[in-house]
């Protein structure tokens, strides 16, 4: 560490992710595979597509958002991911509309959003379509009205004093906090995360503050669920053991930090000790969600947008070629450039926007080319050094003959890029373009600022 910065050198600096986990054998001193399960297949080339229902219309309804599923399917969505669609608490209830994560019923329907028949006709329809859907789970907490603060009280966390009370530490007063001790709200909530899988067909769940809840919960959860139909579980949490024997996947909360330092500070040394850090620590068959937009962090957030705006395309690609499974927050195809109002309608316009090409070629990218697959499923990050170093970063995915070869130029200045090493030699086409590209000793590439170039190989 130099100045409070990784310096990545040697091996590390040369290979960014480990080999493949080995199965535990005879031998006393074998290595065992981390995660204890197995992803369902579906899994293993997912893109995620979230959907705020409220927002994603003018109507703000399943029914509405149905008919957008067959263009979804088009851009090659893979899970689609509903926020909360519980009823909304009354109680101490925040803005016009409340937050969807104040739950009052775990097992009803948001009358605002439809009724069941609607969520069961979106989740079919995106079924037909090769689609698979997960709800937003909130397990940690409930709204103020939840009749289960009347029927069982003892069911909640207390202060000193005995109140009932908000999650410690957040400004969260529009919920109460649950208390995992008690073995009868563990099954209740067990048995109503079953309940929709069993009877809606819903195909796993995005897990809301994760780490606030016990982890033997989750484990337990996961087991029970996989005796119904394969789940896909993701953690709203950063922490390598929820993945042994819980969840698929977990936030990179990390590489969004890194890419908003990336574009503040200019230069390829925090995305690199990033996925330097996600290979030395973490299980390869963890799927890590990347992501520059999601319902509560927006690209700009704490960033200019004339900083952010020409860098925005590169973050976007980098999120599906690099290691990571990558999300598509719903709008981002249609320009959309903030956070949408939490507690209040604030409706998608909807257009064509300036990327949607680009997230079509990049679904259809990680799709065809098996390295760029997620965790143990794709291939590891192999840097390819260059002269530009402090600027570029560029690495290859997968084994000679079916390489994935990127270059990202992450500052403001346009570089003409030269490479010292000959990992990446051979025949390609640009992925984006299709324009056929020799990789030799003598090869340069010419990169604008916040460029890049993402090639994949001919056989």
């Amino acid at each position: 560490m130099t100045n409070g910065k990784f310096v990545i050198t040697g091996l590390a600096a040369l290979l960014l992710a480990p080999g493949p986990a080995f199965a535990q054998g005879s031998e006393p001193y074998a290595p065992a595979p981390y995660v204890r399960f197995e992803h369902a297949e579906w899994t293993h080339d997912a893109v995620i597509y979230q959907i705020n229902t409220r927002q994603f219309t003018a109507e703000g309804t399943f029914s509405a958002a149905r008919k957008h599923l067959p263009r979804l399917a088009d851009m090659g969505v893979d899970i689609v991911w509903l926020m909360p669609v519980h009823p909304i608490g009354q109680v101490n209830r925040k803005g016009g509309l409340g937050s969807p994560y104040s739950v009052r019923d775990y097992r009803a329907v948001n009358p605002d959003l439809g009724t069941e028949a609607d969520l069961r006709a979106f989740v079919d329809e995106a079924h037909r379509l090769g689609m698979k859907v997960i709800l937003d789970w909130v397990a940690n907490h409930t709204a103020w009205d939840n009749p289960l603060t009347q029927s069982n009280p003892e069911w909640y966390a207390r202060t000193p004093e005995g109140a009932m009370m908000p999650p410690l530490g957040t400004d969260w007063s529009d919920v109460v906090t649950l208390d995992y001790t008690v073995p009868a709200l563990r099954q209740y909530m067990t048995e109503s995360l079953v309940y929709w899988v069993r009877e809606f067909g819903i195909d796993g769940y995005r897990a809301d503050v994760a780490g606030f809840v016990p982890l033997d919960f989750w484990e337990t959860v996961r087991a029970e669920m996989e005796q119904v139909k394969p789940v896909f579980m993701l953690a709203e949490w950063e922490q390598r053991d929820l993945h042994q024997r819980a969840f698929d996947a977990s936030y990179a909360w990390s590489w969004k930090n890194a890419m908003q330092r990336t574009v503040r500070e200019g230069g390829a040394a925090a995305m690199r000790g990033y996925y330097a850090e996600q290979a030395n620590t973490w299980p390869r068959a963890a799927y890590r969600m990347v992501y520059t937009d999601n319902h509560d962090q927006n690209a700009w957030d704490g960033v200019a947008e004339e900083i952010y705006g020409p860098a925005y395309a590169a973050a976007i690609a980098l999120s599906f070629v690099g290691s990571g499974m990558p999300l598509i927050h719903n709008g981002q195809e249609a320009d959309l450039d903030r956070k949408l109002a939490f507690f209040e309608k604030d409706e998608i316009v909807w257009q064509e926007g300036r990327h949607a090409e680009l997230f079509r070629k990049l679904v259809a990218l990680k799709t065809r080319q098996r390295a760029l697959w997620n965790g143990e499923h794709g291939a590891a990050m192999v840097e390819v050094p260059s002269d530009a170093h402090e600027q570029v970063l560029s690495f290859t995915r997968g084994a000679a003959g079916e390489r994935v070869f990127a270059v990202f130029n992450l500052s403001a200045a346009p570089r003409v890029v030269a490479f010292t090493r000959a990992r990446h030699h051979g025949t390609y086409r640009d992925a984006l373009t299709g324009e056929p590209m020799a990789f030799t000793p003598e090869t340069t590439l010419a990169l604008p600022a916040w460029g890049f170039r993402i090639f994949a190989e001919e056989n």
